[in-house]
């Protein structure tokens, strides 16, 4: 595994920037890449198949892996039952220095977190939500639920396609009530421009494309490294 690439808390803000890899497409690119972003993601729900091509090649990924393999509710690829989701996550946590769980996930898996290896990998718990953006409140209560669960980062994607679907965000992450570094981005029309506006309020996690862009309002890893060099996001 490549060299940790924390992100601390208590420490002043920074965005760190993560590149998907959910096809062999992005492996391929990722694999080529004479700068690699901070962290990669494997999306594990979306390389089905590929399991073993996949994990051969880690050691050539030149950062620390993210892994995840994403709830069916919560956009997850392949409609994958529960027992192969944590199947796939199991395999893959040897390599990984963060681990991505939903919410959901959290609780449902509850007492796998809390066995060897996976309580010694560092906690994302995350939630998308597809259709809108939850009020501030309802999102200050999931992030306090996601600190229960042992969340080093709570990381929040919801629709926005309107400006006050974005504002919630941008309240939510300004106002944060709990000592928790929040990685929040926004899904849609407004999805670009939450990605690098976030970044500056505070968001410590930027989720970029690289060979194929999997959603919505999404920054290809050129776009989001141009975009915080010209905000001088660090």
């Amino acid at each position: 595994m490549a060299a940790a690439n924390s992100v601390k808390t208590g420490q002043s803000p920074s965005c760190r920037i993560v590149g998907v890899i959910a096809t062999l497409a992005d492996l391929h690119f990722a694999i080529a890449m004479s700068r690699p972003p901070d962290f990669f993601e494997l999306r594990l729900d979306c390389l089905m198949g590929l399991e073993d091509e996949v994990e051969k090649k880690i050691p050539l990924l030149g950062a620390p892996l993210i892994v995840t393999a994403r709830h069916p509710a919560e956009g997850g690829a392949n409609n994958l039952p529960s027992a192969r989701r944590l199947d796939l996550i199991s395999r893959f946590l040897p390599h990984a220095q963060y681990l991505d769980i939903e919410l959901r996930s959290a609780e449902a898996w509850h007492s796998w977190l809390n066995l060897p290896p996976a309580k010694a990998v560092r906690r994302i718990i995350s939630l998308h939500d597809f259709d809108s953006t939850p009020s501030p409140r309802s999102l200050h209560a999931k992030a306090r639920a996601a600190k229960s669960h042992g969340a080093d980062i709570f990381k929040v994607a919801t629709r926005t396609e309107t400006a006050a679907q974005l504002a919630r965000l941008f309240e939510f992450v300004a106002n944060q009530e709990i000592e928790l570094p929040v990685s929040a981005m926004g899904i849609g029309e407004l999805g670009a421009v939450s990605r690098v506006a976030l970044a500056r309020c505070g968001s410590v996690l930027a989720y970029a494309s690289l060979a194929d862009r999997q959603v919505d309002g999404q920054l290809s890893i050129e776009e989001i490294r141009t975009a915080f060099a010209i905000f001088q996001i660090h």
